[in-house]
């Protein structure tokens, strides 16, 4: 049975490190609101029901079966080992867990750039506080979690070609997905710290070049970044430290 993932059309948002799991993985699944008659309102008869005892909240959720798994980092801990993409290590299994809530947190501040006084007001009607709030999280947050994950991969003991363990888990395509995120927010603060990230870098380069995902990257099922997404790229937000 094909896995079922709900989360809103047109954005990769966060469903997107869901969808690079389950690409790399090569397992079988349905991007529910993308499907021809489906829509928006297939996610919400789940979410609104009022009788479903375990609804989720918001997007993204999955369903597997009768099962429902909200939330990203839930998700994946949920996927990775039925996908071989968590550690053999159950111990490990938990750190992997704690870095994808950490990337949750990181990507929570993303959108905060851009969001930051009222989440159903317009980029545009708070353009004044977005420039200070982005000003700081290039300055302070960007390097704050580049430089933590950073030194996660320098100090893994399996070695720096993955972020926990020896062998490929959901948390590099995320932190992949991260990179390529903030590559196109900001491009300009992102070229100045190239130097500063080269073992993430490399990640991200080793994770764009798996087959799967390479496929995934030229297929239609990988949308574009877009403004109305989590990463946005608003040029008078770049570089303005």
């Amino acid at each position: 049975m094909a896995y079922e993932l709900y989360y809103w059309d047109g954005i990769q948002g966060r469903g997107e490190f869901v969808r690079l799991a389950l690409e790399e993985a090569g397992a079988e699944y349905v991007d529910i609101v993308r499907e021809p008659g489906r829509g928006t309102g297939a996610m919400f008869d789940i979410i609104g029901s009022e009788h479903e005892p375990h609804i989720p909240f918001a997007p993204p959720f999955l369903k597997d079966g009768e099962v429902i798994i909200p939330h990203v980092a839930n998700i994946l801990l949920y996927l990775g080992p039925k996908l071989g993409l968590a550690p053999g290590d159950e111990s490990l299994r938990y750190v992997a867990n704690g870095l994808q809530l950490t990337v949750t947190d990181f990507v929570a501040e993303v959108h905060d750039t851009h969001h930051p006084i009222d989440l159903s007001r317009y980029y545009e009607e708070q353009k004044q506080e977005a420039k200070a709030r982005s000003a700081a999280f290039i300055r302070e947050r960007i390097p704050k979690y580049l430089g933590y994950f950073e030194r996660v991969l320098r100090q893994n003991p399996k070695g720096t070609d993955h972020v926990v363990g020896g062998t490929l888990t959901y948390v590099d395509l995320s932190l992949f997905q991260v990179i390529e995120g903030l590559t196109y927010a900001f491009p300009k603060a992102m070229a100045k710290r190239k130097a500063d990230y080269p073992l993430l870098l490399a990640l991200h380069d080793t994770v764009a070049k798996r087959p799967n995902i390479a496929r995934y990257l030229a297929s239609p099922r990988r949308l574009a970044f877009n403004e109305d997404g989590i990463f946005r790229h608003y040029p008078e937000l770049d570089g303005t430290e």
